[in-house]
């Protein structure tokens, strides 16, 4: 009897051990390391539900009109996330609901385009690097990051870190600008703003690199096209950013559409699983860019959908965006042994890694909040200001043009720009409204008040050839004091699919100018466009010119109070703006020629119209002597660098010091000067104030091959900054 009892009670012991498995496996306990619960949910999972995880489909309406798909039927409820177009957290939870009652209960990842900002639309990222404040960057992407969140989103395809040098390529105003460490530097701190410091904490969402890589280097500016890359370039100028954000902790990456030297990025080995992977030691997934997949055939790297997928697939693209081919035709290549399972669960491991980070398997659902709570809080709204001020640039101001002061007392506010809110939002503007946008009109209607009266005449269209708004607008300009004239691009004309022949503007608004200007009063030429713009016959014209370029939501206070003076403006600027056209590709860090004082243009200067780092103030700043702590350091040491700057005007103003490195004579030729380091600081007036730069060498100093591998040469150095160069010298 004590037998079968015995029996009975180790029975149902392992009944109870059983049941428990079956009600609460591995993977669903929240308190088991993620490695774990990955293993464990991979274990269990068949086929079919492992090759729905490495799919992308999308759910509401899509508005980019350059990503025409098929519009998915039905979404399987083992789909491994979906783009989301809605921003109905409700909807989102319906969707995911599905998800979470299917066999193994694996939630969506949910994505969308948040590039700068999500209701509350920030300056285009392009003038964010032109704040040189990182900081400032940081929490307006985690105000992106919240509003996104609360609308259903857990990742946002941002972002984009492609080193740019050549304006006719219309997402030059998605990325940081020419230089590889300020896209790695506000890379670094974009990621840090949506990711927070725990992908788990409440609105905190993933960030994606895009595009990974070189696709800025797309010739002739054309979008989707060929980039002639050599390994010494990828290494030393566009694998840089990239590296650092994965070392800062990017969650995923999204593959370029562009042919990298013969290999596209979709189906680039090299890149993606032996640098990305292996060097770099990335755990997180690749996204393919949309249809990009598909796209392969297009390329020539494919003969069918079939090979397209086994081709990306392998060279370590993790998840397909759209085109389904990796639901079509993985399974086949699988039983044709051409893919291994290990490398399927590998992929899958990798994608699920990043929805238990994101704390999706323990909170699948979103948080229902109204959208008077959800969007445009105040606070939200401060933060774009902000950033929209410091990314604002005066590029000229000759005699003091600006600020405005009080002797004026009419205004001519003139142009296409003038009191246009949705050109303002820029391109990738997610769920941006136009009725949110405070425009320039409004913003100077505030700002002046009963101080000055000011006339709005549109003038002319932002293309074409219709001059009957002329006469309105001379008319404006003859009864002013100054002349306030809004010129630049439509939304559209920049971002993906805009690359243009020509970065000057039309000639309807440069024929403008030239109408004012018969006025012979004041002009003062306000910029709003999301590339450098050729300038070489505007600029004569303007007494002033102040580049704001498309800055959301909060523009129109923002440059109201640089024309004022409550805001001493501070932006420099990200990225060289060319004299002309056909000086591009000219960028600030470009290598020496091998005859210094010939090969230069015959028909037009060689120098730009204004070189990264251009930018005036309503103060003057004075820079001091150099000063190094040694003259001579080893390779192991380090060597701090001084300059102190002064505040020599009658305002406080904010100066942004860059510094520079150039090494002279290396086995590899180098850049005329690098950009090392930056630091932002404002003085009152009259006030001085000491900017440090530590030197380390093997991070500063050093370069890479074409391999990657960085190396440190003894020998003798420059330390640029300002006007000054000053050399010092380094030993084994």
């Amino acid at each position: 009897m004590k037998r079968i009892f015995a029996l009975l009670t180790i029975l149902a012991f392992i009944q109870i051990s059983v049941l428990a498995q079956v009600k609460s496996p591995v993977y669903k306990d929240k308190n088991a390391p993620v490695e774990t619960r990955i293993k464990d949910l991979v274990s269990k999972m068949n086929l079919e539900e492992k090759i729905l995880q490495l799919n992308q489909y999308t759910a509401g309406q899509n508005t980019n009109i350059n990503n025409i798909g098929e519009a998915m039927k039905s979404i399987p409820a083992g789909i491994g996330s979906l783009i989301y177009f809605g921003a109905d957290p409700e909807y989102r939870n319906a969707i995911q609901k599905k998800a979470m009652e299917s066999r193994l209960g694996i939630p969506i990842l949910f994505g969308y385009d948040v590039i700068h900002g999500f209701r509350t639309v920030y300056p285009i990222s392009l003038a964010q690097a032109c704040s040189w404040d990182p900081a400032l960057v940081t929490e307006a992407a985690a105000v992106a990051a919240k509003e996104a969140n609360l609308s259903g989103v857990d990742w946002t395809f941002s972002p984009m870190i492609d080193v740019a040098r050549d304006a006719r390529w219309g997402r030059v105003s998605e990325g940081y600008g020419e230089d590889p460490y300020t896209n790695a530097t506000f890379g670094v701190a974009t990621v840090q703003g949506y990711q927070g410091k725990n992908l788990s904490d409440p609105y905190s969402i993933a960030a994606c690199l895009k595009h990974y890589v070189g696709y800025g280097e797309s010739e002739g500016g054309r979008d989707y096209h060929y980039s002639d890359i050599s390994m010494q370039s990828l290494w030393e100028t566009y694998l840089p950013p990239y590296e650092a954000c994965v070392k800062a902790g990017a969650a995923t990456l999204m593959s370029s559409f562009n042919d990298i030297s013969g290999t596209p990025g979709s189906a680039n080995p090299y890149t993606l699983t032996d640098v990305l992977k292996k060097q770099w030691k990335h755990d997180g997934f690749v996204v393919s860019d949309w249809d990009a997949v598909n796209q392969l055939i297009a390329q020539g790297v494919a003969a069918d959908r079939k090979e397209a997928g086994l081709k990306a697939f392998m060279a370590g693209v993790e998840m397909d965006m759209t085109d389904n081919i990796y639901f079509q035709n993985l399974k086949q290549l699988i039983d044709e042994k051409k893919i291994p399972m290990a490398k399927i669960d590998d992929a899958v491991s990798r994608i699920l890694r990043v929805k238990f980070r994101l704390g999706l398997f323990d909170q699948p659902y979103t948080t229902i909040v109204d959208e008077s709570a959800r969007y445009l809080q105040p606070e939200s709204k401060a933060v774009a200001q902000k950033l929209a001020a410091e990314s604002m640039v005066l590029l000229k101001n000759n005699s003091n043009t600006l600020p405005l002061t009080a002797s004026v007392k009419q205004i001519a506010l003139i142009g296409p720009m003038a009191d246009n809110k949705a050109n303002l939002l820029g391109s990738w503007a997610a769920h941006g409204n136009e009725k949110d946008v405070e425009s320039i009109a409004e913003g100077l209607q505030k700002e002046f008040d009963s101080a000055a009266k000011i006339t709005t005449a549109k003038g002319c269209d932002f293309d074409g050839n219709d001059e009957k708004g002329f006469a309105e607008a001379v008319s404006a300009a003859q009864a002013s004091d100054v002349i306030l004239v809004c010129l630049g691009e439509k939304r559209e004309w920049s971002g993906e699919n805009a690359s243009r022949s020509t970065i000057a503007l039309p000639a309807i608004q440069e024929k403008l100018v030239q109408e004012l200007k018969k006025t012979g009063k004041p002009i003062v030429l306000i910029l709003s466009n999301g590339r450098p713009l050729e300038l070489v016959r505007l600029e004569p014209l303007a007494d002033a010119m102040v580049e704001i370029w498309q800055p959301g939501v909060a523009g129109g206070s923002s440059l109201a109070g640089i024309l004022s003076g409550r805001i001493n403006p501070s932006g420099k600027l990200s990225i060289t703006f060319p004299l002309t056209t056909g000086q591009i590709p000219t960028y600030y860090n470009m290598r020496q020629s091998a005859r210094p004082y010939a090969g230069k243009y015959q028909d037009i200067p060689t120098e730009p119209l204004y070189w990264l780092g251009h930018g005036l103030s309503y103060t003057t700043f004075a820079y001091g002597d150099v000063k190094l702590s040694t003259a001579s350091i080893k390779k192991t040491d380090k060597l701090t660098v001084e300059v102190e700057v002064s505040n020599t005007g009658k305002v406080a103003g904010t100066e942004t010091v860059l510094w520079y490195i150039n090494d002279p004579a290396c086995t590899i030729s180098r850049p005329v000067k690098e950009l090392k380091y930056f630091e932002k600081k404002e003085l009152a007036a009259g006030a001085k104030t000491t900017f440090k730069f530590e030197i380390n060498p093997m991070r500063d100093l050093s370069y890479t091959d074409a391999t990657g591998k960085r190396f440190l040469e003894a020998g003798d150095y420059f330390v640029m900054v300002n006007n000054q160069k000053v050399k010092f010298t380094v030993t084994e």
